[in-house]
């Protein structure tokens, strides 16, 4: 029997799918996934996004959602990439619990009970790890998982499977995150940033059907580059002026032995100055030095006025007690 949903009824479990010309697998998913759902006996909604499909995927969606009132649709007017498809999901999701999941059968909707329990016990983020996965080892598995080990010991949040759509996150988490790029897999790193509870468990991983994978060498190197943006965001993300200014003093040091070098060689040994290789690349890390240090204190100015202009803490508060009335977040607390 399906769960109904009515306006005053609060929503207990949002699943968000973005597709892009899957019309195969969505008539084959829809029946599974709400028979899973329906099992739960929770109140729920199915949002799919359309991510610009040009096969007949948003017309069997738009059949779908008036077959079954639950089901939602969000149709994009082009293909923004999975990253901004699963924001969009997210945005309008009003479910406690928000679930994303790929929409090509790979992810089981059998294990979205064992992610909701595993929330139920406290934590705020439950990663689904395709421990068995179905995938072709030397273009898929093995750099997935290189890839893996790489973020977990930048990110010091350690998954087996940051790669897996399937995730269970509470609402508020991902209300504290604006995703951007490839953003999406990192979302339990960037989660931590507001210091949340992450785990993960074994689910299920299918072998594709039909269609065939949007993943290509060009979406790694995109991930590679986001990763750099995630370290400075959990690192350096509110003191730009410690990483910059690390490096500009780094390489001043370097300028200033450079210097000393050339100096002695042309007391002792008479070297000349003006042609010398050793004094250039002095003047270059001076140079560049200054730029860092320069860099550094734009982003300080740059950070102060992004939080100061929207009221925005540089913390995220879990709970309050017996606080003056009237008292929220930011700088209202200090008046």
């Amino acid at each position: 029997m399906s769960t109904t949903v009515t306006k005053d009824q609060a929503v207990e479990c949002s699943i968000v799918i973005p597709v892009y010309n899957e019309e195969a697998n969505i008539q084959l998913m829809i029946p599974q996934l709400k028979a899973a759902l329906d099992a739960l006996g929770k109140s729920y909604e199915v949002i799919f996004v359309d991510d610009g499909s040009s096969d007949r995927t948003n017309e069997l969606l738009t059949d779908a959602g008036q077959k079954y009132p639950e089901i939602k649709l969000i149709t994009l007017r082009r293909n923004f990439g999975q990253t901004a498809a699963m924001s969009a999901g997210f945005d309008a999701a009003v479910g406690h619990v928000i679930i994303p999941m790929d929409g090509d059968l790979q992810n089981d909707p059998n294990d979205i009970p064992r992610l909701l329990e595993k929330i139920d016990e406290g934590y705020d983020v439950v990663s689904g790890w395709r421990k068995d996965r179905q995938d072709k080892y030397w273009s898929r598995r093995l750099p997935s998982n290189l890839a893996n080990r790489l973020i977990s010991v930048i990110t010091d949040v350690h998954l087996h499977d940051y790669g897996c759509t399937l995730k269970a996150y509470r609402r508020e988490v991902l209300q504290s995150i604006e995703l951007y790029g490839e953003m999406h897999r990192f979302i339990p790193a960037l989660a931590s940033l507001i210091g949340v509870k992450v785990t993960e468990i074994p689910v299920n991983h299918r072998a594709r059907t039909y269609g065939k994978s949007k993943y290509n060498i060009s979406r790694t190197v995109r991930v590679i580059l986001d990763l750099i943006v995630v370290k400075f965001l959990l690192s350096y993300s509110t003191r730009p002026i410690q990483i910059f200014g690390l490096l500009g003093l780094t390489s001043m040091l370097g300028a200033c032995g450079l210097f000393f070098g050339v100096i002695y060689a042309k007391l002792r040994y008479d070297a000349m100055i003006s042609n010398n290789s050793l004094f250039m690349l002095a003047a270059i890390l001076l140079v560049l030095g200054c730029q860092f240090i320069g860099m550094g204190l734009l982003g300080e100015v740059i950070v102060r006025t992004y939080h100061e202009a929207q009221g925005k803490p540089t913390y995220v508060i879990a709970r309050t007690l017996n606080l003056r009335p009237g008292y929220c977040p930011g700088k209202a607390h200090l008046l």
